[in-house]
C-alpha cells in the first residue's frame, strides 16, 4: 500500500479531522518551512531528510523526539486541538507528520504552493487521489 492509499485509507476512516488539524497547527507554527527549521535545528535533520526524500521509506520518529525538537507547548497546542493530552498528540503527530511532510515533497523539497497554504494543499493531495 502506497504513502497515499494510506493517507486517503484514513481519511475515509474517518481520521480527515486528525489531517485538518494537523495542517491546521502546522500552519499556526508559521507554516511548513518553519516547521521543517525546528525540526533541522532540534536535531532531526536525518530523520527528516528521509521524509523529503525521493527514496522509499520515511524513518520513524518518537513522540518524545518530536516534542523535544518542536517544544511540549506546540505539542500541546496539537493536544487542545485534537481533543487529546499532550503524549497522545505527539504519538499523533510521530505517525502522521512523516507521511504528510513525505505527500508534500513527492519531488524532494516541499513545494511553493503547499508553502502558501498547507491546509489547502495538504487536502487537495487527499482530494487528488479520491477523485482521479
Amino acid at each position: 500500500m502506497g504513502l497515499f492509499d494510506e493517507v486517503v485509507g484514513a481519511f475515509l476512516k474517518g481520521d480527515a479531522g486528525k489531517y485538518q488539524a494537523i495542517l491546521s497547527w502546522v500552519e499556526e507554527q508559521g507554516g511548513i518551512q518553519v516547521l521543517l527549521e525546528k525540526l533541522q535545528s532540534g536535531g532531526l535533520g536525518a530523520i527528516l531528510s528521509t521524509w523529503l526524500s525521493n527514496q522509499q521509506g520515511n524513518q520513524s520518529v518518537s513522540g518524545e523526539q518530536l516534542e523535544s525538537a518542536l517544544g511540549t507547548n506546540a505539542v500541546s497546542d496539537l493536544g487542545q486541538k485534537l481533543g487529546v493530552d499532550t503524549s497522545t498528540a505527539s504519538s499523533l503527530l510521530a505517525e502522521q507528520l512523516p507521511k504528510i511532510i513525505d505527500a508534500l515533497s513527492p519531488q524532494g523539497e516541499v513545494s511553493p504552493q503547499a508553502n502558501n497554504d498547507l491546509l489547502s494543499s495538504g487536502m487537495e493531495l487527499l482530494k487528488g487521489k479520491l477523485f482521479r
